[in-house]
């Protein structure tokens, strides 16, 4: 039996959680009495190649494939938030052979943005497992004469109409951070979203916009030349790739912490031994160093946790920031 600690964050309380993987999920088989997987597998990622959970994914199928001895195909399915990628995941047969890389996105944050959607992501998708998860981080230009956050609010409340922070789009959890701040956090902050953390991270770094709230791997290069500066990270404990710069709680900013996780979910009915099966294959893959190494690359940290852990995270998240929505009222397009 394999055990390790996963930690999950519900609302404002964090506990740690045991996962426990079946022995008999060394034998899954499906219904045809093969054993799994006997043919190849695909992953979908329901947005565009060359983000993080793209290459998040990339990195996981490569060692998947290894150890099954089976091609492991990694299909960009995107479009409308997700939910493309999500439904084509929903409507596969339930055998484990089609997967879904997910986002908090498809998950937990649409089931608050939109009124309606083409699935019911806690009754239609399974949970497997967690995969990483990546630190959003608050940052500024070089220009800005802030160095700590009690600068950066502080100048906040100076800035007439507040400071202008950019986000990868509407409804992401930076954007959804910056509100929490905004209501909790006594700061003042103009949110100007962007499409995608690529043209964020552009102005930002041209100075066209003063500070940021965006996940790490983008502004890693440029927050080592100089031209921008880390000023706190969004999550409940410090990256391993900016181990420099404290997170809100250590600022002072307790209560909410935010981060982009990704996760593997199957279509709901899977067979239980199939789910066990993965989730045991993802564990081995996700404690590899050179995996480790490549994800910490780009500012993620690989995590596993048992699928029950993962349904009960990706719902907490669902909570935590619905509220954050209904008191921002916040809408999409």
């Amino acid at each position: 039996m394999f055990k390790n600690k996963f930690l999950c964050n519900i609302g404002l309380m964090a506990a740690a959680m045991l996962t426990a993987v079946p022995a008999s999920a060394q034998t899954a088989s499906t219904s045809s009495g093969q054993a799994f997987p006997a043919k190849p597998v695909r992953i979908i990622v329901p947005f565009p190649a060359g983000g993080g959970l793209d290459f998040t994914t990339r990195v996981v199928a490569q060692k998947l494939g290894e150890v099954w001895a089976q091609q492991v195909v990694v299909e960009n399915r995107p479009g409308a938030s997700g939910m493309i990628g999500a439904e084509l995941v929903v409507r596969s047969p339930k055998d484990g052979y089609t997967l879904l890389s997910c986002s908090p996105a498809e998950v937990s944050l649409n089931a608050a943005l939109y009124p309606k959607m083409p699935y019911d992501p806690f009754r239609d998708l399974a949970p497997i497992s967690l995969t990483a998860l990546y630190a959003n981080l608050i940052t500024v230009h070089a220009s800005m004469p802030v160095r700590t956050w009690k600068e950066f609010a502080a100048l906040s409340k100076r800035t007439p109409g507040g400071i202008g922070y950019a986000s990868s789009g509407t409804g992401s959890t930076q954007h959804l951070t910056g509100e929490w701040l905004k209501r909790n956090a006594g700061i003042d902050l103009l949110h100007v979203p962007y499409k995608g953390a690529a043209p964020a991270t552009t102005d930002l770094v041209g100075g066209q916009i003063p500070s940021g709230i965006l996940g790490v791997a983008p502004l890693t290069p440029h927050l080592k030349s100089g031209r921008l500066r880390g000023i706190v990270v969004t999550t409940a404990q410090r990256t391993a790739t900016l181990p420099d710069i404290p997170t809100l709680a250590e600022a002072g900013v307790k209560g909410f912490d935010s981060s982009q996780w990704f996760g593997i979910l199957t279509p709901a009915g899977t067979p239980a031994a199939v789910i066990a099966k993965i989730n045991a294959d993802l564990q081995r893959v996700l404690a590899l160093t050179d995996v480790k190494e490549r994800l910490a690359s780009q500012g993620g940290d690989a995590h596993h946790s048992s699928a029950e852990a993962f349904g009960l995270f990706m719902k907490a998240e669902h909570t935590k920031y619905a509220k954050v929505i209904a008191e921002a009222k916040i809408k999409v397009d």
